[in-house]
Parts: structure tokens; sequence; C-alpha cells
């Protein structure tokens, strides 16, 4: 997987065996985490990916696969889920350590996979991990291989639900695929530190949501051509109508205070992860 600044880290057996370099120094999110990550050293990487395995089982065949907690409040899973359980959407295509490509409309399967998860290149069957999902109501693409494909999942999506599935992708090609067969697709784009500013060109043109991460190139061309960002430190950008109707939809139900505010967008401050990349 990448995660924390995308860093590249092997896990087999449910032990990290290689962790590379992150490409950031500090983020105001991982700052916030179970196990916070301050500095960004290996240490403390490996500190956090080892409390999610031994928390939720994450790579093994313990991993927890259900949730009803927002980890926080616009994140992909956390608004996929949202959007399940209002009837928004009527499934959604994810990834899952262990499996690979879910498909699902169990709102509490999509959080309890997406929330805790990051960016999942590859990943090796687990047979235990599968049972559970398809026990919740998750379908798995490729149950031998565990393939990660979501062109193909949404492709299976939309043969049982026929329309508004959610999909997360991490590159141009898959949403820009996804786009061109399905025009009611709702594309949500995470795991974007450190991507070229050509490849956040084209995520702006066909997806619905797109997440800043630590880019700096979504935060410039995604934060133009947004039409509402929420969130700061971490914004998360709606490009078209579909996307801002999920995001108004979930502040109705927060619980929090919070302001609405008239911006020329994109709205950052100096609460940024460093660097932006």
């Amino acid at each position: 997987m990448e995660a924390l600044g995308r860093t590249k880290i092997i896990i087999r057996n449910g032990r990290i065996v290689e962790i590379g370099e992150p490409m950031i120094n500090s983020c105001p999110l991982a700052i916030r985490f179970d196990q916070p990550v301050k500095s960004f050293s290996k240490d403390e990487i490996i500190r956090n990916i080892e409390n999610r395995i031994k928390k939720f089982g994450m790579f093994t065949k313990d991993r927890i696969i259900t949730s009803n907690e927002d980890f926080v409040p616009f994140g992909a899973s956390e608004l996929i889920s949202f959007g399940l359980k209002k009837s928004i959407i009527n499934g959604a295509v994810i990834v899952c350590d262990g499996a690979g490509t879910v498909v699902t409309n169990n709102p509490y399967l999509v959080q309890g996979i997406g929330g805790r998860m990051s960016g999942l290149i590859k990943t090796s069957p687990i047979i235990e991990v599968i049972e559970k999902i398809e026990k919740e109501g998750g379908i798995v693409l490729d149950k031998e291989n565990a393939t990660i494909n979501q062109v193909m999942g949404i492709e299976l999506a939309y043969k049982i639900w026929s329309s508004n599935i959610a999909v997360t992708v991490i590159n141009a090609n898959d949403a820009e695929a996804i786009r061109r067969k399905f025009f009611d697709a709702l594309i949500l784009a995470t795991h974007l530190t450190g991507i070229s500013k050509e490849e956040a060109e084209r995520l702006t043109e066909v997806c619905d949501l797109i997440t800043g991460c630590a880019s700096k190139w979504v935060r410039e061309y995604a934060g133009r051509k947004a039409i509402m960002q929420a969130g700061v430190s971490i914004p998360v950008f709606a490009m078209s109508e579909r996307g801002r109707d999920l995001i108004l939809a979930k502040l109705k139900e927060l619980k929090h205070q919070f302001i609405v505010k008239l911006e020329k967008l994109p709205y950052i401050t100096s609460n940024q992860p460093s660097p932006l990349v």
C-alpha cells in the first residue's frame, strides 16, 4: 500500500517487511490519528500501520470490515456510506485489503473497509476476509486473485443496480474510462499526493469529488474549477452538482457547528500538509 505521505509499505502475514520514504514531512490530519504521525519518521509510520493491524486486523484474517463511525466528516468512505444510507446512490465500488475490488450497497461495509484504508495498490486474497465481506452483502470481483480493477467493478455493479453507482479511483485513466461508459456514476478521486499537473487536470474533467490529500496540483486545478470545497486542511472539492449535493446532504446531518462562507476557491490556510507535492 501507499500511505502517510505516499510512503510505500509492504505487509506480509500481518507484518511490515518493507517501508519506503514519505513524500511529505507533516500532515494536520495525521496528527489526529488514533496512533498519531507527527514528524513522518519511519518509526512513527511503522507504529501507525502496526496499530491498524493490531486494532482493526488490517491485512490479516481478523480484519474488521464493518463500522458506523465516521473518522473524518467528508472522507470518501464517509460520503459513500452516507449516500447509501440515504438512497442517494444505489451501490458502491471500493477496495479492500485481502479482497481487492468489492461491490456492495451495505453502508456499514463501505465505512468499515474504507474508513481505515489508505492507497491500496496490490493485495493477495485472504479467504476469511472474503467470506466476511460476502456475509455482509459484498461481492468480491476476483476471489482467486483479489484483483483491484475499478472499471470491471463498476461494470459488475451496473449489472446489479443499473444506475447511480459510486466508485473510488486513484488515477485519471480509470476515471475517464468509467465516465465514458457510465454518465451517472459518482466518481470520487482519492490518494492523490504527488500526482502530476496533467493527472490533476484530467481528473477535474470527469470526477464528481476530488480529495486534496497533499497535492499542490489538486488544490490549484480542482480548487479553481470546483463549485464547492469541504474542509480546509485536507480539502474535498465538489466538481459537479451531484458531488456538491452529496456534501450538502451530509452537512444537514452533522451535529457539529459549522460556518457557511462565500469565498474564492481554493480556500487555503497555513494549516496544510508540508510540503505540498
